[in-house]
C-alpha cells in the first residue's frame, strides 16, 4: 500500500539542478538526492560542484556534474545529454540558475539588461526545451521565480524582476503546452528572503530592514524552501501544474 510520504519519494528518479554550485541550488540537490533522486549538477563553476557532489553521495546517491553557461542554448543540450548517457532518462528539472542586479533603471545598460534576461529567462526555456524532450510522463519541472515578480522590494531591479515575472508566464504557459499531452508539470517557486549567493550581494543591513514586513519574522531557512521544490517534483503533486507556489513567510500576503 503506498503511503501518503511515500507519495514525496523520488526513488531512482533522475534529477538535474542548475545553479548547484552553490546556495540554494547545493540545498536543492541535497533535499532532492535526501528523497531518493540521483542528480546531474549543472553550473558554471565546475569545479564547485565536487562539494555538492559529496553532499549528494552522503546521501547515498550518484551525481555527475556538467559544466554549463545557461544563457547559451547549447549548454542545455550539452546537460540533457550527460544526463542520458549517465543515467538514460531525466525526471526532474530544476531551474535554479540565476543572476540578480540592482541596477538603477537610468543606468541600466542594455548589455546588463539582457545578461539578466539570457540568464534567468532565456536560460529556464532553454533548458526546460531540451528537457521536454526526453522527459517521460510524469515527470517535472520547478522554475525558481521570486516574489520580485509580484512585489517590489524597494530595489532598482527591473531586468531581474522582469525575468521572474516572465519565468512565471513560462511555466504557465509550458504547463498547459506539456501536461496533457507530455504529462510533463511545470510550476514554479516565488522565494522570498533566502541566504543564498545573491542575497550576499544586497546591501547591508536590507534583509533585516525588509523584515518587519515578513509577518513571519525572519528570513527563510534554504532548507525550507528545498521541501517545497521536493514537493513539487514528487508525486504527491501530481494534481499540480501551471501554478506558482510562494514561499515568502508571508511577505506578499
Amino acid at each position: 500500500m503506498t503511503t501518503v510520504l511515500d507519495r514525496f519519494r523520488l526513488d531512482d528518479k533522475v534529477a538535474i539542478v542548475t545553479g548547484a554550485s552553490s546556495g540554494l541550488g547545493v540545498a536543492f540537490a541535497q533535499a532532492l538526492a535526501e528523497a531518493g533522486a540521483d542528480l546531474v549538477l549543472a553550473a558554471r563553476r565546475v569545479e564547485r560542484l565536487e562539494a555538492t557532489r559529496a553532499i549528494v553521495a552522503q546521501a547515498g546517491r550518484r551525481s555527475i556534474a556538467v559544466a554549463a553557461d545557461m544563457a547559451l542554448p547549447e549548454s542545455a543540450v550539452v546537460v540533457v545529454e550527460a544526463a542520458m548517457k549517465e543515467f538514460g532518462r531525466v525526471d526532474v528539472l530544476v531551474n535554479n540558475a540565476g543572476k540578480g542586479t540592482a541596477v538603477p533603471a537610468t543606468r541600466e545598460t542594455p548589455e546588463q539588461f539582457r545578461e539578466v534576461i539570457d540568464i534567468n529567462l532565456n536560460g529556464c526555456y532553454w533548458m526546460a526545451q531540451a528537457c521536454g524532450r526526453v522527459m517521460q510522463p510524469g515527470s517535472a519541472i520547478i522554475n525558481i521565480a521570486s516574489v520580485a515578480a509580484l512585489a517590489s522590494g524597494g530595489l532598482p531591479q527591473a531586468a531581474y524582476s522582469a525575468s521572474k515575472a516572465g519565468l512565471i508566464g513560462l511555466t504557465r504557459d509550458l504547463a498547459v503546452q506539456w501536461t496533457g499531452r507530455k504529462g510533463i508539470r511545470v510550476n514554479a517557486l516565488a522565494p522570498g528572503y533566502f541566504p543564498s549567493e545573491m542575497t550576499e550581494q544586497f546591501p547591508d543591513g536590507y534583509i533585516d530592514s525588509q523584515l518587519s514586513s515578513v509577518p513571519a519574522g525572519r528570513p527563510g531557512d534554504p532548507a525550507e524552501l528545498a521541501a517545497a521544490v521536493v514537493f513539487l517534483a514528487s508525486p504527491a503533486a501530481g494534481y499540480i501544474t501551471g501554478t506558482t507556489l510562494v514561499v515568502d513567510g508571508g511577505l506578499t500576503a
